[in-house]
């Protein structure tokens, strides 16, 4: 690993928890999800830093940031752009709508229609957006963190699988513990604090270390434990759909950043088990009769390292 770039990541770390206070562990997770090079849902309720933790990640790692409001009236457009004629040559000539950027954040995502919601299924799987035939390639790295309110909220609507299926991860923030909150409200304002912070790293930086996540070995063994999970995931006894080809390669690049972070230069089972949570717990469902675990608990009481 490169020392220089594994020195950024521990800066990066050490700036966010000093933000961010109490989360090292959904600070860490949404850098595995940047570096593995997937996409991040936050499920929580409002008002727990779900943005700011956009804003902060952003910043930090130099990208290029949108955000993006959902709302039940937005429409795609709004979203990939619009193609508008020019009579002086006579032609239509594409905008670029706020999606065109390295990391989009989808605010409230789950309050927009189903229709506008699936605009994002094409860039956040193939990295471009098709517009009248045309396709249009989006800025690397591409990064999208969606935040969403409980679906007992009202006015929101919930995501359909394919949608799910495209995040590497899904996460909840939680309310800060007591310690952090008092510094929280004897300290600065978050906002400002993340304004006047620079850039740890650069955009090229980025695809490098991505580059370098997908050199990290996995053994044989490790392999084998990962296609387990994958098989016990299709079990029709204990879920009512498994794991799909797409989970099961988030599920090893995951872990495989998770080693980078922790600066293993091997996938060891620990790595797969920390990052199956936000892996599969929004991509299984449990049948009813054992809904009170959650679908990573039956997997990791069930699967054994060989």
């Amino acid at each position: 690993m490169n020392n220089v770039l594994n020195q950024k990541i521990s800066g990066i770390l050490e700036v966010a928890n000093s933000i961010l206070l109490g989360k090292e562990s959904i600070l860490k997770l949404t850098l595995t999800a940047v570096l593995a090079g997937g996409h991040l849902l936050v499920e929580d309720l409002p008002g727990v830093g779900k943005t700011t933790l956009s804003h902060l990640i952003g910043k930090l790692l130099g990208l290029e940031f949108q955000r993006i409001q959902f709302t039940s009236d937005l429409l795609p457009a709004d979203i990939i752009g619009v193609s508008v004629y020019q009579q002086a040559n006579a032609q239509f000539v594409f905008h670029q709508g706020p999606l065109f950027s390295q990391l989009v954040l989808a605010d409230e995502i789950n309050r927009a229609t189903p229709k506008t919601q699936s605009a994002l299924l094409e860039a956040m799987e193939e990295q471009q957006i098709t517009v009248d035939g045309q396709t249009h390639q989006l800025p690397q790295p591409f990064f999208v963190i969606a935040t969403q309110n409980p679906q007992s909220h009202i006015g929101t609507y919930a995501l359909p699988e394919s949608q799910l299926d495209r995040f590497l991860f899904c996460l909840q923030i939680g309310y800060p513990d007591s310690r952090a909150e008092r510094e929280l409200l004897e300290g600065q304002d978050r906002r400002k604090m993340i304004h006047e912070l620079s850039a740890i790293t650069s955009p090229a930086e980025i695809i490098q270390l991505q580059q370098q996540v997908r050199q990290i070995y996995t053994s044989p063994a490790l392999l084998d434990y990962c296609q387990s999970i994958i098989a016990y995931s299709r079990n029709k006894s204990v879920f009512k759909e498994g794991l799909s080809p797409r989970a099961s390669l988030s599920l090893l690049q995951a872990a495989r950043a998770w080693a980078f972070i922790h600066n293993r230069d091997e996938v060891l089972p620990d790595d797969l088990q920390a990052v199956i949570p936000g892996v599969v717990n929004h991509r299984l469902n449990l049948l009813d009769h054992i809904e009170s675990e959650l679908p990573s608990d039956q997997i990791l009481g069930h699967v054994s390292v060989n």
